[in-house]
């Protein structure tokens, strides 16, 4: 009978995996094809789950998780699925976990029938199933079983499992957004999880630290150098969280200190004589770092070569903002490395290589081939290479700004508008930046003018009227030759932009004024010309006859002359004998007539201007015109006109487009959607702190650990007992005794001195010893003598 059973069990035990394997092969070829797969109905599903064996069990909890990951209505079979959280089968455990934490907000009441199930579940031998039941406990919304969820979490923290205090670490900030009152008590678990000898347990404890209360560091003093420690075997969201922990914590604990470097002064010429150093008031100041600083800095080069992108950003961040020059120059080469990245990697990226650009753009100048534009960068990086090259032109060699003012020539005919437009602004701000470069510039950007794109004409034009401001009077030829092209330029803004130019500069050499002309000619075809460029031939005609006025009319500005500066009345004593014949004279040749009317054809240009934009269609062009005919309708008055229409323009200045997102964090999302998106400040409250001043610190001796205190300006390593030299030590020891300062002739005393002074004591000592020495052997040859004479008088007595 045995056998037969024996038998039977093994034949159902092959029957089960046949069908196992049959439906896992159906899964797969179902996956495989791709075909949706009919939902069971409600019935059915409920007879899996409500099933005695496990298979039909784990069966229908499939269904029901691909239903609730479908969004559909899973929530009636909330008590068939709940009953089975006792099960011993880890899988279905793990699928009844993910059930409840999905819908445990929605039943409050039926999750808080199965909180004692997962309590059991806190003692199983399987430390998966430990850490399981406290997550999913954390997971379930109720605020009435914060406390449990507390419980849980201590005896979590006391857990032999690194696995199940991790789970615990994850849980604090789940248990505080369930009942904050609990805060105390999550503390304390806190503080001893950060003191954990397991790295991935003190990763979960600082991202837990980082939601919780970030703002109390004194928590972190005595564990800040095992953190450090630790960072470099610690998980990649471990580090993330880390490094941002360590920047708060730098900003917060170690105060900003820097020192003026010193003049070396040479007294003289042989090596004996000694060399002094002076304090040089021009000497630039270097920054001093912490020695707990420099620990942490020096053992975040190590992470420059980690495979995730978002630690290298973090250790750039800790660079720029604690670090100094060097360090920041160390992780430019990494932050590069990562523009052969995905694209949406490379798009992150490059904010944040502009942004440190922006601060220290020397360190690029290596790398400036990494930032050349590919045909297949997206609009958006093209961009932010474009900057990154004006912002590095000023500081390459003559041959790489070639290099790059033909890179950005060549994309001036892309078939891309925006890309055209960048183009054009990034050669007009490479000029900007170098003014020695500034006609090489000018030169591509006038070749552009004669082109059939208009929206490269324009954007080129306004580029170059810009240049033009600078210095005007070194581009009256430019003027002249863009003036030249207005019968070949077709769009409205570009020749708006040349009349502007024409009218503004027309004073700047008088015997090259061509406004008169231009205006002559643009008046013929007023009528077909667009709105932007009617409103600058207005102004062009203003400016035109205010300055024929200027010429032609006498200053208003003089003076009247006082009464003694005129003539005296004639004295009636003296009379003219030549009178009568003067007036004879006069009447015989009377006065000449009055001086023709101006010939000039300017006031007939500005009539006409009047006349034909009174008959024009747009109100502003109109008014415009009323504003301008009001200001010149004194001729004998110009004063205000010319403060209006003549007065000097500030000189344009194009700052890099990244200029007003300077002040942003490095790696955060607001360096990406800017100041307008609600980014914050890297000094804001939403940013880093900032630093600390200097004697409001908190004492270095909390961050030993063998209440070793460790003074500014040593370089001791973490875990390295510093060697004392013996001289050191000995004059430790003669301070101690008071030896130091008992005499003026033991003050000044050195080491080689307190040697000196041993050896002589040793070789007196050896000297005394060797004469008594000889004293004791005379005295013991006296003895012998005397025994001798006595041994003498005894024998001769004898005899």
């Amino acid at each position: 009978m045995e056998s037969i059973s024996r038998i039977s069990s093994v034949l159902e035990t092959a029957r089960d995996l046949t069908i196992e394997a049959a439906q896992n092969a159906n899964t797969a070829r179902t996956f495989a094809t791709r075909s949706v797969t009919r939902d069971l109905p409600f019935a059915q599903i409920k007879k899996l789950l409500d099933s005695r064996n496990d298979r039909e069990i784990l069966e229908g909890l499939r269904k029901v998780i691909s239903m609730m990951y479908r969004s559909k209505p899973c929530l009636p079979f909330f008590s068939s699925i709940v009953k089975n959280v006792a099960s011993p089968n880890i899988e279905i455990k793990k699928l009844v976990y993910i059930y409840l934490l999905h819908y445990a907000e929605s039943e409050p009441d039926l999750a808080l029938l199965s909180i004692n199930t997962i309590q059991k579940s806190l003692t199983d031998q399987n430390p998966q199933v430990r850490a399981l039941a406290l997550r999913v406990m954390s997971g379930i919304r109720v605020p009435v079983i914060s406390q449990i969820v507390s419980l849980a979490i201590k005896r979590g923290c006391g857990d032999m499992s690194p696995y199940v205090r991790k789970a615990a670490a994850l849980a604090i900030p789940k248990c505080y957004k369930l009942d904050p009152n609990t805060l105390p008590q999550l503390l304390e678990y806190m503080s001893t999880l950060l003191g954990d000898k397991q790295y991935f347990v003190v990763g979960s404890a600082v991202t837990a630290f980082l939601e919780v209360c970030s703002d109390r560091i004194d928590l972190i003093h005595k564990h800040y150098r095992a953190l450090v420690k630790k960072l470099v075997d610690m998980d990649e969201w471990g580090q993330l969280a880390t490094l941002r922990l360590m920047t708060l914590y730098a900003r917060k604990c170690f105060p900003r200190r820097t020192k003026r470097l010193k003049r070396t002064k040479t007294k003289g010429f042989y090596e004996d004589e000694a060399s002094d150093e002076e304090d040089d008031p021009s000497a630039p100041e270097v920054q001093v770092l912490d020695p707990d600083l420099e620990l942490f800095l020096k053992t975040c080069k190590s992470l420059l070569s980690s495979r995730n992108s978002a630690v290298i950003v973090s250790v750039a961040r800790c660079y720029l903002y604690l670090g100094t020059l060097d360090y920041i120059d160390s992780a430019v080469g990494p932050l590069v490395a990562l523009l052969r990245g995905p694209q949406d990697v490379q798009h992150i990226v490059m904010y944040d290589v502009v942004a440190v650009c922006l601060l220290r753009p020397q360190s690029f100048v290596p790398f400036v081939g990494h930032f050349l534009v590919h045909s297949s960068d997206p609009v958006d990086v093209s961009r932010l290479k474009f900057e990154v090259l004006t912002l590095l032109f000023p500081h390459c060699e003559s041959h790489v700004k070639e290099m790059i003012l033909s890179e950005l020539e060549h994309f001036t005919h892309s078939a891309d508008i925006d890309l055209v437009q960048e183009s054009v602004r990034a050669i007009g701000r490479c000029a900007q930046n170098d003014s020695r470069a500034a006609s090489r510039c000018l030169r591509l950007l006038l070749k552009q003018i004669s082109s059939q794109d208009g929206n490269l004409v324009a954007e080129s034009l306004t580029v170059i009227r810009h240049l033009i401001q600078q210095n005007p009077q070194s581009h009256t030829k430019t003027v002249i030759r863009l003036a030249k092209n207005l019968d070949s330029t077709s769009n409205p803004q570009a020749r708006a932009s040349i009349i502007w130019l024409v009218g503004e500069f027309s004073d700047v050499i008088a015997e090259e004024n061509i406004a008169p002309d231009v205006l002559r000619i643009l008046a013929k075809g007023f009528v077909d010309e667009s709105e932007p460029a009617k409103l600058q031939i207005v102004l062009l005609a203003a400016k035109v006859y205010l300055h024929h006025l200027n010429l032609t009319q006498p200053s208003t500005n003089q003076e009247p002359l006082q009464p003694s500066q005129t003539a005296p009345p004639p004295d009636p004593a003296y009379e003219n004998p030549f009178r009568e014949e003067e007036e004879q004279e006069e009447g015989e040749n009377p006065p000449a007539p009055p001086p023709p009317a101006d010939p000039s054809p300017i006031p007939t240009l500005w009539s006409h201007i009047l006349l034909l934009t009174r008959y024009d269609t747009s109100y502003d062009l109109r008014d415009r015109a009323r504003l301008y005919r009001s200001l010149l309708s004194n001729p004998s008055s110009t004063q205000l006109a010319s403060l209006l229409l003549l007065a000097p323009k500030p000189v344009p200045h194009t700052p890099s487009p990244s200029e007003s997102s300077k002040g942003l964090l490095l790696g955060s999302a607001s360096l990406v959607i800017g100041v307008e998106g609600g980014g914050a400040l890297a000094g804001s409250g939403g940013g880093l702190p900032e630093w600390v001043r200097e004697g409001e610190e908190p004492d270095a001796g909390l961050r030993d650990e063998r209440g070793e205190r460790v003074e500014y300006g040593e370089r001791v390593e973490y875990g390295e007992r510093r060697s004392v030299p013996a001289g050191e030590k000995l004059d430790q020891v003669a301070k101690e005794k008071g030896l130091a300062g008992s005499g003026g002739a033991n003050k000044d005393k050195t080491l080689d001195d307190w040697l000196a002074e041993s050896e002589e004591e040793e070789e007196s000592e050896s000297g005394s010893e060797v004469e008594s020495s000889e004293e004791e052997t005379d005295e013991e040859e006296e003895e012998e003598s005397e025994d001798d004479s006595e041994r003498g008088r005894l024998v001769g007595g004898r005899s």
